[in-house]
């Protein structure tokens, strides 16, 4: 098997990928055009990129690539339905950067509460003012509010307790069971949580439902003088709406992430939240501690080697939740050459797609089941066919799935 690393990655996942007998391609500085070519021309069947654009031209001339791991959570840089039209699994890392991701997010809201970078400038400049930088709110007793539950959003939470702050959360999927558990009260709705909240944090997958969910609405509910932190991704929040809350003097922001970044990692950037004196501003660095980069080369070590031990991919994100199956075909036979063989070509004579299947194999080998997950019902004559035409098949029956 072959790998291609066309990006950053530790040495101790690189160890790892080589450990399981690969040939591993280590070059990180691939772009564009050139990393078609090197895909092309290796025939690597695994891809591990972790800010690299993955899109369809390089797809297009990846004709052995089967798999795209993102050493990371987010997979908006790399084009899934190209992938998904040409058969090959996207997976990614998700989870990894919690805790790095959670520890940015509580450092911007220490600095806007405390001050913190405009302190810093004072003081380079050769100026001493205690009695300006001395006003501050503090977090004891303060109400913040976190969009989002998934593995950050709770660390968030864990430590935002720490700090005695109060905790109000929510997420499309979060119970009032389930915030219990995680010692957080649920909002309602995003709008809700707005209101009551001194402090909001938003942690947020990008996805096409979730592009611009915070906008005007939101903006309009939040408190006078709460901050905002967006550590997640630019497109959850409208832009322009959180300027326009900035520029009305109500809030401040602590962002991560913006709009108009470099494609690069060092180069200019023109992006009016990044310019606005009401923005303390990170350069996309949440996942980007040691600690979290070496989760995430394990964590792509690992699926790589399940990937090669029995063709299964962890974490991916571009296979059909719901396959278009209408029909389950379940075919009880003896464990022998050409049953199903025998199975798919009078399902194939009577123009039938076979969206899944599983052959479980009993103890002993001498017999096994397989269920085939179809597009459509079989004939009656197909199945009739499918009995009558193998001795070495026990039983045929078919049960719709919708």
């Amino acid at each position: 098997m072959k790998i291609l690393v066309a990006d950053k990655f530790e040495a101790s996942g690189l160890d790892g990928l080589r450990a399981t007998g690969s040939e591993v391609i280590f070059e990180p500085d691939l772009k564009d055009d050139a990393l078609g070519e090197r895909l092309a021309e290796s025939g690597a069947e695994i891809l591990i990129v972790r800010s690299t654009k993955v899109t369809s031209p390089i797809l297009e001339k990846a004709r052995a690539l089967a798999l795209v791991i993102r050493a990371g959570a987010g997979v908006n840089t790399i084009d899934l339905a190209s992938a998904s039209r040409g058969g090959v699994f996207v997976a990614n890392c998700p989870g990894k950067n919690g805790v790095a991701v959670a520890e940015l997010a509580l450092g911007l809201i220490l600095s806007l509460d405390r001050r913190i970078p405009e302190n810093t400038e004072a003081l380079r400049r050769g100026e001493w003012n205690k009695k300006e930088f001395s006003k501050a709110a503090g977090l004891f007793g303060r109400t913040l509010g976190i969009v989002g539950m998934g593995t950050i959003g709770r660390e968030v939470a864990s430590r935002a307790r720490a700090f005695g702050l109060r905790v109000v959360a929510w997420s499309r999927s979060l119970t009032d069971a389930r915030a219990g558990e995680l010692g957080v009260e649920r909002a309602e709705s995003v709008i809700d949580l707005a209101r009551v909240s001194d402090i909001v944090s938003v942690h947020l997958a990008a996805a096409p439902e979730t592009k611009g969910f915070i906008g005007e609405d939101f903006f309009a509910a939040m408190r006078p003088g709460a901050f905002f932190v967006n550590t997640s991704r630019a497109d959850v929040v409208n832009a322009a709406a959180l300027l326009a809350a900035l520029d009305r003097g109500g809030i401040r922001a602590g962002l991560d992430v913006f709009g108009r970044e470099p494609a690069e990692s060092k180069g200019a950037i023109d992006d009016p939240l990044a310019r606005s004196p009401r923005v303390v501003g990170t350069h996309h660095i949440g996942a980007s501690t040691d600690q979290a980069q070496e989760a995430i080369a394990a964590e792509t070590v690992r699926i790589v080697k399940i990937y090669l031990e029995t063709g299964k991919v962890e974490n991916v994100v571009n296979v059909a939740r719901r396959p278009p199956a209408t029909h389950l075909l379940v075919v009880r036979h003896r464990d022998r050459v050409g049953v199903l063989a025998h199975v798919l070509g009078a399902l194939k004579s009577d123009g039938i797609s076979v969206q899944g299947m599983e052959n479980t194999i009993f103890e002993g080998a001498e017999a096994a089941c397989a269920r085939i997950e179809l597009d459509k019902e079989p004939q009656a004559q197909t199945l009739d066919g499918i009995r009558s035409g193998n001795d070495d098949i026990y039983s045929v029956s078919v049960t719709p799935l919708r």
